[in-house]
């Protein structure tokens, strides 16, 4: 589990097959797990400057490869005695959005990113969202669109500042959203099968 703040920026050094090389000041173990860009990935090896990270074949069909260069988003698996600042977050990526319009205010930046269908019935108005790992709040949600806000502070601190429209982006809903959908969801017929609400109750407790 994560809190979608990002501890420091890590560099990618290299991207070859399954290998993704961070440099970073952070110092894991073996089989810790770390989220890059929102994707939580597991540590597979630890060098003086950084470490290296296994990406699965599942992992690369749903993230947008292309953002694992240059500058990244790092946040290592919470404590149990930590503060949840942010919101829960898996590192499980539902989806990849486009940013197709930025609006600078006095205060503030609206990011103005597509999502599909898919993503988009698991949002809901001033619910959290992860976007590369950041936890966020959608601000309004459009057709085929999420408007987020970021204050000041977000931008000096994260990635986005450097972000451009066309820009693809990995997103994770609430997880508890995605929970509940898929227990509402199911088909009717399938009643046997349906877990009580006290199931749910208790599955959702948990978190």
């Amino acid at each position: 589990m994560f809190t979608g703040l990002v501890r420091e920026f890590g560099k990618v050094e290299s991207l070859q097959g399954s290998s993704l090389r961070i440099l970073a000041e952070y110092k894991p173990n073996i089989g810790d797990s770390i989220a890059v860009n929102g994707a939580c990935l597991t540590v597979v090896e630890v060098f003086d400057k950084g470490f290296v990270l296994e990406l699965s074949e599942e992992t690369q069909k749903n993230i947008a490869l292309e953002i694992y260069k240059g500058f990244v988003h790092i946040e290592p698996a919470m404590r149990l005695s930590e503060r949840l600042d942010g919101h829960i977050v898996q590192g499980h990526i539902d989806g990849i959005g486009v940013i197709t319009k930025i609006v600078p205010h006095s205060v503030g930046t609206d990011f103005f990113i597509q999502v599909d269908s898919k993503v988009l019935a698991l949002c809901v108005p001033k619910g959290s969202i992860a976007i590369n790992g950041i936890s966020l709040t959608i601000n309004a949600l459009l057709d085929s669109t999420l408007r987020l806000t970021l204050i000041p502070h977000t931008l000096q601190t994260t990635l986005f500042a450097q972000y451009k429209v066309g820009t693809r982006v990995n997103i994770e809903t609430d997880c508890l959203a995605r929970m509940v959908q898929h227990f509402l969801t199911q088909k009717e017929s399938n009643t046997d099968s349906k877990p009580s609400w006290e199931a749910i109750d208790r599955i959702l407790g948990s978190y």
